[in-house]
Order: C-alpha cells, then sequence, then structure tokens
C-alpha cells in the first residue's frame, strides 16, 4: 500500500510568503483534505500565527478580481471549491517592496500572506469558495490600517489570465494607487512599559524604533489597569519586553508592599501574558534571582524556585504566568545596575567622600549592568533564540557585596581596605527581607545561543568612567545592599 502523501512547502520571491501542497483524499463521494496543521505545517517553516477567525469569499462568476490588499494581519488562504490565478505584491517596507509572486490556486494548494503583502485574485472557474484564516479580528476601525496597490499597477505587472477592463471587480479596486504613491508598511513595533526605570532607559538606547511608555508619561499605560489595555492598538506590535517591576524588596514584608509586589509582580505580569496571548506577540519578561533561595552554588535555568521574602514570590508567579505561553523570553538578571540609584553608584560616592562603610561579605553572585540585559533581549528577539528562560548577568568570577565594593573603592582611587565586611546577621536590621547568600547564575544556555556577557571586571570600570560626574544622588543609609536596583 502506498505511504499517503504529505504536505509540501515552498518559498517565494516575496519574505516569508510560503506556499503549500495540500494532499486531497478523494472518492465517489466527494474529497477530504487536512486544510491546515499547525504541527506539520510549522515544521515546514509556517509560523505559529495564531489565527482567531475564519473567512469565505465566495465568487459566483469566472473573472471575479479582489486586490490588490495589505491587511494589519497575517492570512493562511486556500479554496474550498473552484480555482483561482493568485498574485501578492510585497507592499512592506525594506529591500523586498515592490516584490511579485503570482500562480494558480486548486483545493489542493495554500499560501501563507504575511502582514504587509498585498493580496489578490481572479477566479478561473464559476463558484470558487476562497477561505482564509486571520490572526486578528476584523473590525470597522482596522480598515484605517489597510494598504492597497491599483490591480493594474505597472511595476507588478501582474499577468492577469482574463484582461482586467473584462474582469468582474468593485469601483474600488479600480482606483486604488500605484506603487510610486504607496505608503510602505512598516514592521510591528515593540512596546515597553516601565520606560523610567534602569532597564527602561537601557532599552531606550538599545531600541532606535519602539514605542515605550511609562505611569508618569502622558502615553499612560498602567499595566495593573484591566481598562488601560483596551487603549492600546495591539495589532501595531509583535513585541512587549515588560520593564516594570515592584522591586522594594524590604517593603513587600510590609502589608501595603505586599499588595503592590502581588499586584505589578504577579497581576500585571499575568494580564500580560494573556495579553500577549490573544494577540499572537512575543512576552519578554525580566526575572530575578530572587526567586531561589540560594542554596545552591550556581542557578540553572530549570532550577525549581524556592524564594525566600515576599518579592522573590511575586516574581516567581509572574515567571509561571509568563512560561504557560507560546512566545516567551524569560531573561533572569541578578545584582541589576544601571541608569538610576543603585549599589555602584553609592559604593562610589562613599568613596568619594572618605567613608568607611559595612558592607555584607557572605552574599554572593554578579552585577548585572542593565545595558547587557537590553543588549541580550535584543540578541534573543533578532537571533529568533528558542523561547524560554535565560540567566543574564555579567561574567567572570562571582563576588561578594563587600568584594564588589572594595572593587569600586580601588578602581574610584580610594583605599579597598576601607570597606569594612559584615555578616548578613550583623547587618540586618528588623523588617530586613530575607536574602539568597547565592546568587550565581549560570550562563551557559545564553553564551550558546551566541551572547556572551562581558566580564564584571571591565564592565564595571567602564560603568564608573562613565558616570565619574553622574553620582549626585543621596543616599541615607550608606552600607545599605538590600535594596534591589529598580528595573
Amino acid at each position: 500500500m502506498a505511504a499517503a502523501a504529505s504536505v509540501t512547502s515552498r518559498t517565494t520571491p516575496i519574505p516569508g510568503l510560503l506556499v503549500f501542497g495540500l494532499p486531497v483524499h478523494g472518492d465517489q463521494r466527494g474529497w477530504f483534505k487536512e486544510n491546515w496543521n499547525r504541527s506539520s505545517m510549522g515544521a515546514l517553516g509556517l509560523p505559529d500565527f495564531g489565527p482567531v477567525q475564519n473567512n469565505i469569499s465566495f465568487n459566483a462568476r469566472r473573472g471575479t478580481t479582489r486586490g490588490i490588499h495589505a491587511e494589519p494581519w497575517d492570512k493562511f488562504i486556500s479554496l474550498a471549491s473552484g480555482k483561482i490565478f493568485g498574485a501578492w505584491v510585497d507592499l512592506r517596507e525594506g529591500p523586498s517592496f515592490g516584490a511579485v509572486f503570482h500562480c494558480e490556486m486548486t483545493p489542493g494548494d495554500a499560501v501563507f500572506v504575511p502582514r504587509g503583502v498585498g493580496n489578490a485574485f481572479q477566479t478561473l472557474e464559476d463558484n470558487t469558495a476562497y477561505t482564509y484564516l486571520v490572526n486578528d479580528h476584523w473590525s470597522a476601525g482596522a480598515q484605517d490600517e489597510y494598504t492597497f496597490l491599483n490591480l493594474a499597477d505597472p511595476h507588478a505587472a501582474v499577468p492577469w489570465p482574463l484582461p482586467l477592463n473584462q474582469a468582474t471587480l468593485s469601483e474600488q479596486d479600480k482606483n486604488h494607487p500605484r506603487l510610486e504613491s504607496v505608503v510602505p508598511v512598516k514592521p510591528r513595533r515593540i512596546l515597553v512599559p516601565g520606560a523610567n526605570g534602569q532597564l527602561g532607559r537601557a532599552l531606550r538606547e538599545a531600541f532606535a524604533d519602539v514605542d515605550y511608555v511609562d505611569f508618569a508619561t502622558r502615553d499612560e499605560f498602567d499595566v495593573t489597569d484591566e481598562d488601560a489595555y483596551r487603549s492600546i492598538p495591539w495589532r501595531k506590535y509583535s513585541t512587549i519586553i515588560n520593564a516594570t517591576a515592584f522591586t522594594g524588596v524590604d517593603v513587600a514584608e510590609t502589608a501595603p508592599g505586599r499588595t503592590a509586589a502581588w499586584r505589578v509582580n504577579a497581576g500585571a505580569v499575568s494580564r500580560l501574558a494573556r495579553t500577549a496571548v490573544e494577540h499572537s506577540l512575543t512576552l519578554v519578561h525580566v526575572s530575578s534571582d530572587y526567586v531561589f533561595d540560594g542554596s545552591a552554588e550556581i542557578h540553572t535555568e530549570d532550577e525549581p524556585p524556592s524564594p525566600l521574602g515576599v518579592y522573590g514570590q511575586s516574581k516567581a508567579a509572574g515567571d509561571t504566568a509568563v512560561a504557560a505561553i507560546p512566545r516567551h523570553y524569560i531573561v533572569r538578571s541578578s545584582w541589576v545596575v544601571g541608569d538610576g540609584p543603585n549599589f555602584v553608584r553609592t559604593m562610589a560616592q562613599l568613596a568619594e567622600r572618605g567613608v568607611r562603610p559595612s558592607v555584607v561579605d557572605d552574599q554572593w553572585g554578579r552585577l548585572t549592568f542593565a545595558a547587557d540585559i537590553a543588549a541580550g533581549i535584543k540578541h534573543l528577539l533578532a537571533s529568533g533564540a528558542p523561547y524560554g528562560t535565560y540567566n543574564l548577568s555579567g561574567g567572570g568570577e562571582p563576588k561578594s557585596w563587600a568584594g564588589i565594593a572594595r572593587e569600586v573603592y580601588r578602581l574610584c582611587g580610594s583605599d579597598p581596605d576601607m570597606v569594612v565586611p559584615v555578616s548578613t546577621e550583623q547587618y540586618s536590621k528588623p523588617g530586613t527581607a530575607p536574602r539568597p547568600r547565592n546568587s550565581t547564575l549560570a550562563l551557559s544556555k545564553i553564551e550558546a545561543s551566541g551572547f556572551v556577557p562581558a566580564p564584571v571586571e571591565s564592565r564595571l570600570a567602564g560603568y564608573l568612567m562613565d558616570h565619574a560626574t553622574d553620582r549626585t544622588t543621596s543616599f541615607k543609609d550608606s552600607g545599605r545592599i538590600g535594596q534591589r536596583s529598580e528595573t
């Protein structure tokens, strides 16, 4: 018995436009085909585009011609009956703008059309049923985001089987602009909630063309406000980079702090995760070493969470929500340092003032520079690395907080011995949240993806040089290392 035919695929001159061959099984009753199969077609290159709506265009007469329309969503086209001549023109911004592809289609064919590619067809038989899946719901407002091209555009020069003056087409399709007048469709953008924190500012430097929103801006998007999600035009975006977090480790142990930590780090992150699923978005979420109790010498990505305090518990809950969605990157960091108040700036300021700080010497880990988190996120997105969790901190040997303080003093030209090492027990005060004793993160997974974090020592020297004239923040507690840096 012959083996059953399988789905085939081929690429086209238009990037991302794929043509599939679908086995059609017929007998005296008619025929059957598997029109769309997420698993088998994904293995052949079809993106997991998340269809949410199925539409059918029935065309009674041969010669019916529709298009050229580029809608703000991806489409998966096939036929339930009849035959068409399909034509596609790339209307996306970039080097392939204006590229053309055309072919005939029967029920044994399907085409995946990426967002921004103009789509058109002409029926070659009467009673042709043209069906397509899309990954966003149609709405009247969505029509404002359509891009159109004239069916007779001389650059595209589509060889219509039936001349357009003999075809059946709408008045609108007769009058669409020529290619030279078409505004290219821009790629989907990245949305960054939490743009004013240390990570948010680093993301501003790393990404040139993204949308930043923050509680304090006019473009307010409060991730804890359910109603705020309705104001965001999600079809504009491909990715959310969540740079918001409640980072008051000690405050989280109080009643109001506990409520805030869970609302921001767990509740809001769960809502972002649900939004990412609803709109087929990639969600990038920054996690923390505080999801571990610090008992392991080095923490790998697959270590089960074991948080000691409320802050770590709320972060672990947010991680769980993000890990459950298909398109996600959880980037786990430790001891974040960026453009804002942080431990390194505190120590540099104290070194310049000649202060002898008491610094904990039995908590170990590596600094993570916010610029490196931003660069690592950019790498993961650009390289198409497999979705999942990635540890990302500075490289090199782990140090204690006191060891880092001594290095800061040395780099600032002060005596490292001015730093007085103390134990966690000696340093802790009533209300101090428990900290992991070991925050060292394994970096082999992010390095295997092609991103190798620089050693902390070299990054620390550069950071201090860059911020040598910008250490004016006032700190009440000269030896405090317990408060996590804002991400």
